[in-house]
């Protein structure tokens, strides 16, 4: 099985990833959705943990040469973490917003002008979180190389937005990755399959069925 498979599996089965085709989820911004992910939960399996690590450390092979990992927080800390580590590189993370104490931070750990900084995170949905990382990290002057990231939702104006910043963009898996190893697994069937599907060219439509 290749990477991204397994990956979109293991996730799967430990429940870090959920579809529910007849009983949609509402994120936090209000959208209803049949899938929830949540990739925190693999950092309390090891097996899942170290198999995420790996990935990353092979998908970030493409960046190099490059310096310093950069995590987005909150869920973007774990796997930089993680990498770095790996990697033997310094580790930072960047604060949706500065502290309003102490320093003032927003970017935390000890980078430098010119640095060259990988930046990760753990999925990618708007890809909102991500892009405004990288702007504050930019107007330091570090030089981002790219985002890599655990999951991508693979939403067209997403991958718009990034091209749009001139920024490379991987994951180690993505949705219909997901979707392929759903089907395999028995997971969902043909018709959890095909509304998962209609979700995914519509995600904001698709909501108004269960309004």
């Amino acid at each position: 099985m290749n990477p991204s498979a397994d990956v979109a599996r293991r996730l799967l089965e430990i429940q870090a990833v959920q579809l529910r085709p007849n009983n949609p989820f509402t994120w936090a911004s209000g959208l209803l959705s049949p899938i929830y992910c949540d990739n925190r939960v693999a950092l309390s399996y090891p097996h899942v943990r170290t198999l995420i690590k790996c990935a990353l450390r092979e998908c970030a092979r493409q960046f190099e040469p490059f310096e310093a990992v950069v995590g987005v927080a909150t869920a973007g800390i774990a796997p930089g973490v993680l990498l770095a580590d790996l990697m033997e590189l310094p580790f930072g993370y960047v604060r949706n917003s500065p502290k309003d104490h102490g320093r003032r931070n927003r970017i935390e750990g000890v980078l430098t002008p010119g640095q060259r900084a990988l930046v990760v995170e753990d999925l990618i949905s708007t890809g909102g979180s991500s892009l405004a990382a990288v702007e504050a990290l930019r107007e330091a002057q570090c030089a981002v190389v790219g985002v890599l990231a655990i999951f991508h939702y693979g939403f067209e104006k997403t991958k718009v937005a990034f091209q749009a910043q001139n920024l490379p963009l991987t994951t180690i898996t993505d949705y219909a990755t997901l979707l392929q190893e759903a089907l395999k697994i028995g997971y969902i069937d043909e018709q959890g399959h095909q509304i998962l599907e209609q979700w995914h060219q519509n995600p904001e439509g698709w909501g108004a069925l269960y309004a």
